[in-house]
């Protein structure tokens, strides 16, 4: 019954999933925002906090973007007949008149954190016949409840960030006769704006005289209208606390949670050390200084919400010196506590606290190091989007609980990744659903480099922050269009979502900083010319809507779809070029020089995409968004400029008498399959048989543990993974669970078979790794490993390819038909492909396409 349940919740529309309560005609007992050109007025108590009066502003200024109307705001009962009330249980005596009275019932806030009620009340007040009451349980709970009204009634949260324009509405009624109550499930959800040069930093000297309050005012707005409430600011050549005095003081009037990086303990950017820091940052030799710096981080704080960073690294974002004691820095973790304690007056653990096991700080962690239980463990990623630790199910409760930092965008090994968007939320949505799982509630902060182009990813992370249980495996695909629909309307919607879907799971291949002329054969399997084509046939569709779409729509729609689309497009047939040029030089066939050209042409097409959107959307608006150099890598870090590969001409004289021309692989005939299967079948072809993950033949369930398929998690199609994920580890074998393909074959003797995962980490340390097991027909299933390892290079190529391949060899006794039994071992492991190579199969970077009988 539990399943049918989750089944039909998951077939919702996304309309139904979003609990939409506005409305844009007159229905029963419904509130009128807007109605005949007359607006209700907004009243707020001044004696509430600050943000109630920020809020409330915005609301106004929304409802006036929207209809053309622009409310009243009032701070005490006039002569409305008609009120929207904001305010927080137990400093707005609006609000509390109401509780009073028993005009509303907050039970259900009680004792919540940043939750809130919206709610129609007929009478509230003498004289006033009815009032909208939105209640928080605390100031953001209030701003959040009204934020999700103004994203309801056509008001994008990203509406200035990426120029979404604002539905208008004649009318505006709220439907909330019965009170709608909502609260976030993870405690501190935000961004750290990172990597922040040369895009976010000449942008905002040009467009606000630095990274000031003045931008930094946009960036809590957009953070509220997200439903975040906590940033890393800025870091590189920047420090929030010192550059701008009112940034800090905005931070806290407009509820933001602050923080400092994972290597700027106690408040104080890592510039704040250069600027007055003396002598080593070293904790042995210069730990007096080193005390009164950070005292001062906890002076400067004041009264100011904010999770303090604990622990030390090296300076600049590097480890600490080879051998460093444990016992050292749980000292310095203990000093800095004591200095938390001495400045507030309180106990340490008064104060939140973070402690990140990041990089080789986990590594401390692993062998021993630990730090109080009230300390937030702050887990993290490798950098490249996989999750490195997690807690088990039978650890521990620890009161500060645990926490993930996570990259959209990062500067290091193997690879700098910072230009566009290349984040399919699916493997996001993986990754932190496993966070969800093994409790990992108290923080998530996500590293979004320039913070734009990364539009989407980051509502999908803050959206599934506030309520992981409403996003599953079965109902992510709609995220899409319910996304595209609040940016661009109801007509377009599902186009635009499966082009997004499309380019998210083309994007993530490779990152484009990584893509060079060698990335895709352009000899076996047609690849190179397939991936370009898929960009080409995709990018078709986007403009087929960019045209359709009304003018107004035009800048968003380049910023959020179409230049990440145009530009990965024009860089892969770039290098295909490229490759192509290479290829008949080599054999001396003048061909090249057309390929040669074409290639420059690309390279010089990418420069305009970047001038165009630098210079040309909302007249000039995001100009050095897209400064970020992206071509012409060599070694992990940026070049100092794009440079256009090298490419070859050959003399027109050239000996003409090779023609050849690249093709793809030769076809064979296909073995003679029942023409009455029904099922997946797979057959081999020039010596190999393909098999995409979710076309098994059959799916073995056992227990609780049931096989999903991953939607688009693939680098060539979907995934699947057994699920719960917190499941217990499984013997192989019998009716235990697995899923089978069948496939025919030619001939018997010896196989190989390649099985393709997503590249998850052994986020339990496990000496033995997180493992699977494969057979071929009634042979005993081979229990095998994807991730230990000890040499780096191993996971470099694991995450430059954004692939863990594992290979197994089998017998195969006779031809025909045969059966691969794939088998759960451990959860948390998702497979996307399988490479059955009989002897065939040749070298490409995605792997043989699928050989399916149709």
């Amino acid at each position: 019954m539990k399943k049918l349940l989750l089944l039909l919740y998951s077939l919702l529309p996304c309309t139904l999933l979003a609990q939409t309560i506005i409305s844009d005609n007159q229905v029963a007992g419904a509130f009128p925002v807007v109605a005949s050109g007359h607006t209700a007025t907004i009243i707020y108590d001044r004696e509430d906090d600050p943000l109630i009066q920020i809020t409330a502003n915005l609301f106004a200024g929304d409802i006036q973007m929207v209809s053309g109307h622009k409310p009243v705001l009032l701070s005490s009962i006039g002569s409305a007949k008609s009120l929207i009330i904001i305010g927080t249980i137990g400093r707005s005596k609006l609000i509390q008149q109401l509780i009073s009275a028993k005009k509303i019932n907050v039970d259900k806030l009680k004792d919540k954190w940043e939750g809130y009620q919206v709610q129609v009340v007929k009478s509230p007040f003498k004289g006033v016949d009815e009032a909208l009451v939105i209640a928080g349980s605390d100031k953001r709970g209030a701003a959040y409840g009204v934020f999700e009204l103004s994203k309801q009634i056509g008001v994008s949260p990203w509406y200035w960030w990426a120029d979404v324009p604002v539905k208008q509405k004649a009318a505006i009624y709220v439907r909330a006769q019965t009170p709608f109550t909502d609260a976030p499930k993870v405690k501190y959800r935000g961004v750290f704006i990172n990597d922040e040069a040369p895009a976010f930093s000449r942008w905002t000297k040009e467009k606000f005289g630095g990274v000031n309050h003045l931008v930094y005012e946009k960036v809590f707005e957009l953070l509220l209208r997200l439903k975040a409430n906590y940033l890393w600011p800025a870091m590189w050549n920047n420090a929030f606390n010192d550059d701008d005095k009112m940034n800090p003081v905005l931070a806290d009037k407009w509820g933001i949670v602050m923080g400092t990086s994972h290597h700027e303990p106690m408040l104080r950017a890592q510039q704040e050390w250069k600027r007055y820091g003396k002598g080593a940052w070293d904790y042995e030799k210069n730990d007096s200084l080193l005390r009164s710096f950070w005292r001062q981080g906890i002076v400067n704080m004041g009264k100011h919400e904010s999770l303090v960073t604990i622990g030390m690294r090296g300076d600049g974002d590097k480890p600490m010196t080879e051998g460093t004691a444990i016992t050292l820095l749980e000292r310095i973790v203990n000093d800095q506590r004591q200095i938390i304690q001495d400045v507030t007056g309180k106990p340490a653990s008064q104060t939140p606290q973070i402690w990140a096991l990041y990089k080789e700080v986990q590594d401390y962690y692993d062998k021993g190091m630990r730090v109080p239980d009230d300390v937030t463990l702050l887990l993290s990623d490798d950098n490249w989007g996989n999750l490195r630790k997690l807690p088990k199910l039978n650890d521990k409760p620890r009161s500060g609980g645990y926490g993930i930092y996570y990259h959209f965008d990062y500067v290091g090994d193997p690879r700098n990744y910072k230009w566009i968007n290349t984040n399919n939320i699916v493997r996001v949505w993986e990754q932190m659903h496993l966070a969800w799982e093994y409790q990992v509630k108290q923080v998530w902060v996500v590293n979004v480099g320039d913070l734009k182009p990364m539009e989407f990813p980051i509502s999908f992370f803050l959206d599934y922050a506030w309520n992981p249980t409403k996003w599953n495996e079965d109902n992510l695909n709609t995220y899409y269009t319910r996304w595209a629909e609040s940016q661009f309307g109801a007509g377009q919607a599902k186009e635009i979502g499966d082009i997004m879907r499309l380019y998210a799971r083309y994007a993530a291949r490779r990152k484009p900083e990584l893509v060079d002329a060698n990335t895709y054969s352009i000899e076996n399997y047609g690849e190179a010319q397939t991936v370009v084509n898929e960009f080409s046939e995709l990018l078709a569709r986007a403009e087929k809507v960019n045209a359709a779409l009304p003018r107004a729509y035009r800048d968003a729609f380049y910023e959020l779809v179409l230049h990440p689309l145009k530009a990965n497009a024009n860089l892969h047939e770039m290098y295909q070029s490229v490759a192509l040029n290479r290829w008949y030089a080599g054999r001396n066939n003048i061909i090249a020089n057309t390929y040669a050209n074409k290639a420059k042409q690309l390279y010089k097409n990418d420069s305009l995409l970047s001038l165009q959107y630098n210079k040309e959307l909302a007249g000039g608006k995001w100009n050095h968004m897209m400064d970020q150099v992206h071509i012409g890598y060599r070694i992990w870090s940026d070049p100092p400029v794009n440079k256009m590969p090298e490419v070859k001409y050959v003399a027109a004289d050239a000996s003409a008498e090779n023609k050849t021309v690249v093709t793809g692989a030769v076809k064979t005939a296909e073995p003679l399959i029942p023409s009455n299967t029904k099922v997946h079948v797979f057959f081999e072809k020039d010596g190999y048989v393909a098999i995409e993950a979710e076309h098994f033949s059959k799916a073995v369930n056992s227990g609780d543990i049931t096989w999903k398929i991953i939607p688009d998690i693939g680098r060539t199609g979907s995934g699947i993974s057994p699920f719960p994920v917190t499941a217990a580890t499984q013997q192989p074998g019998l009716n235990n669970p697995h899923t089978e393909y069948d496939f025919y074959s030619y001939d018997s003797g010896e196989v190989r078979v390649a099985a393709y995962f997503s590249p998850t980490l052994n986020f339990h340390n496990e000496e033995e790794g997180l493992q699977y097991a494969i057979s071929v027909d009634d042979e005993k299933p081979q229990i095998i490993t994807i991730n230990t390892y000890k040499d780096v290079n191993v996971w470099r190529g694991w995450v430059a390819d954004n692939i863990i391949i594992k290979k197994s060899a089998h017998h195969i006794l006779a031809p025909g038909k045969h059966t691969l039994k794939y088998w759960m071992v451990q959860p948390g492991i998702v497979l996307q492909k399988l490479v059955i190579d009989l002897g065939g199969e040749k070298p490409s970077y995605l792997g043989p396409p699928e050989t399916l009988k149709k």
